[in-house]
């Protein structure tokens, strides 16, 4: 099921388009896009709702500009701890690269509610296949595009980067806050006094489905951990976290090792404070510093 928007001169025009992916659920999406007004004036920008499954959250936003060119593209991926968060909050961000001339993709997915791991990264890897079959619809080019993840989503990133020996058109992953290790986040949560750092060990045994890491559960955590999945065709990454924030910079520094081992960059940056995820990303300075690294991967 899609449902397409135009912003154009202020006017707006709803698009049918054939469907290529799976058949829509009968429920309800779970929120109606918001449409901005094209403050640019240019008539060119594109919005359209699509659905990649079956499953009510199995959605995204495309934004992309109809001009007959291949850009470049952003998949943006939302925090929540795996079992709650939506695309909506992401829609300010998105807009923002879509501005800069991407074609943007800001996805939903399968919560820990609805299905256990590796749910959410195969969502995340049929939203990719999906935009690839139809980059010609979307102005997108095919092999030139990264994904952004922001806390529980930067794991779903980075994973989908480090999935396999390294993905089609893939150039780069960034993850804000990303929980890299969920097994090392069990272990910090295990007597920890601070809050976030308990609920992100529960959350990551739901998102196992199983419990705790042991036995036959063992090796869904395995399969969770981002760092021990590195091989030399991995996308590059870019990893931002605050010093004292509940995600410590520790996660990523054991991807850095892990990458750097087969020769694949992993760039750390840490920032002052507690800011965690799209907080840290409104840092001053930290969005241009994205916004440049991905420039470089993709132009």
């Amino acid at each position: 099921m899609r449902t397409a928007v135009n912003v154009c001169a202020l006017a707006l025009a709803a698009v049918t388009l054939t469907p290529v992916a799976a058949s829509a659920s009968t429920d309800p999406p779970p929120g109606t896009v918001t449409n901005p007004v094209d403050v640019n004036g240019l008539g060119g920008l594109s919005l359209e709702t699509v659905s990649y499954g079956s499953h009510r959250r199995q959605q995204m936003d495309v934004w992309w500009t109809p001009d007959g060119q291949k850009r470049p593209g952003v998949f943006i991926i939302h925090g929540g701890w795996w079992s709650s968060g939506d695309k909506k909050p992401m829609t300010q961000i998105a807009r923002s690269y879509a501005d800069m001339g991407y074609t943007v993709f800001n996805l939903n997915y399968r919560l820990s509610s609805d299905a256990a791991w590796p749910a959410q990264r195969t969502d995340a890897l049929a939203a990719i296949a999906l935009a690839r079959k139809n980059a010609d619809q979307w102005a997108f080019d095919p092999g030139n595009y990264v994904v952004v993840g922001f806390s529980a989503g930067g794991h779903i990133a980075a994973s989908v980067g480090t999935y396999g020996d390294g993905i089609n058109g893939l150039k780069g992953v960034v993850g804000m806050s990303p929980i890299i290790s969920p097994l090392r986040a069990w272990t910090d949560g295990e007597k920890s006094t601070d809050p976030g750092k308990r609920k992100l060990r529960t959350a990551a045994m739901k998102l196992a489905g199983c419990g705790a890491p042991k036995g036959k559960c063992s090796r869904v955590w395995a399969s969770m951990e981002v760092a021990w999945h590195a091989s030399r065709n991995d996308a590059p990454m870019l990893t931002v976290h605050s010093e004292q924030e509940f995600v410590p910079p520790v996660q990523s520094k054991l991807l850095k090792q892990m990458l750097g081992q087969v020769g694949v960059p992993v760039n750390v940056i840490t920032v002052p404070g507690t800011n965690h995820s799209t907080a840290a990303y409104r840092e001053p300075g930290v969005a241009e510093r994205v916004q440049a690294w991905i420039a470089s991967r993709i132009g």
